[in-house]
């Protein structure tokens, strides 16, 4: 046995996580959405038009604020948010299709009366959804080009594999990097009243209202499981989790090379949108607020993690509470 293994077995007698197990299965059967049933695909009001200003890209995404993309013709700037919206669902599918698989490989672990069984299965049902969900809407804004995770993003994400097995906790962590990125920009884009386009917006409020769920999941499994590491694997955790974090956020938010290439954006317009601006950096930490405060209370925030985490640009203050809205100095 493992001593990430050791730590997951103590969790199966734990009753307080139980409850907590049961509560999010429960909301799995009372709260949940199938996208054929509760997005209306055929609606008139979410039909697709090519001239439909609410395709331009908000503020709140990185790229839309830039006075780059703000100088282009009305013309361009739908298609490029067209585009967009339709590359940020593909790399969302390719994510959950990854999370989905290694799900099932961690199930097979589990042993019978575990509570998690019930939980994880109802988590991965779910993200099936989403991919269906998710590629709806691509096929439907009509970019077929769009691609999701890139080749070597793809060999990146081959460490889920192994870490299922014999690191589940930097699998949680994983997934926290994959899910924490979209989740926070999702809830801004939602927060700030954008005028997005009814498919997007109806796709965006089922996304983030299950994955609150998942978020729970994987903060409650690290929270119960790490304190109670061996000392040296829980000293690699607290360095790899930030760079998980990081790497995480590239893969999940930043725009791929061809979308690049395809609207002919100069270098340093990326550079300054992803994220080297003041405002993209301050979104940069933004993000993972909440991330910041599980590792914290985790008892991962040592010296050397913390200046991992600042060397990175992705340090800042903990939220105060799960999805706190983000605090700006006067």
């Amino acid at each position: 046995m493992t001593l990430s293994t050791a730590a997951a077995k103590k969790t199966t007698t734990d009753p307080e996580y139980h409850d907590v197990l049961r509560g999010l299965s429960e909301g799995s059967v009372t709260k949940h959405f199938d996208p054929y049933v509760d997005i209306d695909w055929d609606s008139p009001e979410l039909a697709v038009h090519a001239n439909d200003p609410r395709w331009i890209m908000p503020d709140e995404d990185p790229l839309g604020r830039h006075p780059w993309y703000k100088a282009q013709p009305v013309e361009r700037q739908i298609e490029m948010g067209m585009w967009r919206q339709a590359g940020i669902a593909k790399v969302g599918l390719d994510f959950e299709q990854l999370l989905i698989r290694g799900l099932m490989q961690y199930l097979i672990s589990v042993p019978n009366g575990d509570p998690e069984f019930r939980y994880v299965t109802h988590e991965a049902a779910e993200e099936c959804n989403h991919t269906m969900m998710f590629q709806e809407m691509i096929n439907r804004i009509g970019h077929h080009d769009v691609i999701g995770m890139g080749s070597v993003d793809r060999k990146l994400t081959m460490i889920i594999w192994p870490a299922v097995k014999y690191f589940p906790e930097l699998f949680f962590t994983m997934i926290l990097g994959g899910e924490e990125p979209i989740d926070h920009l999702q809830k801004s884009l939602l927060r700030g009243g954008a005028d997005l386009h009814p498919m997007v917006q109806r796709v965006m409020q089922i996304h983030v209202a299950e994955e609150a769920r998942h978020i729970s999941f994987a903060h409650e499994y690290l929270r119960r499981n790490v304190p109670n590491m061996n000392p040296i694997t829980k000293t690699v955790l607290s360095v790899a989790f930030p760079i998980a974090m990081r790497v995480m956020l590239s893969m999940i938010a930043t725009p791929p090379k061809e979308f690049v290439e395809k609207f002919d954006i100069p270098a340093e317009v990326m550079r300054e949108a992803y994220w080297g601006s003041p405002e993209a950096q301050i979104t940069k930490r933004d993000v993972f607020a909440d991330v910041r405060a599980l590792v914290v209370s985790t008892g991962l925030m040592n010296p050397v993690a913390k200046l991992t985490w600042r060397l990175l640009g992705i340090d800042g203050p903990v939220s105060r509470y799960r999805s706190e809205p983000a605090r700006r100095a006067a």
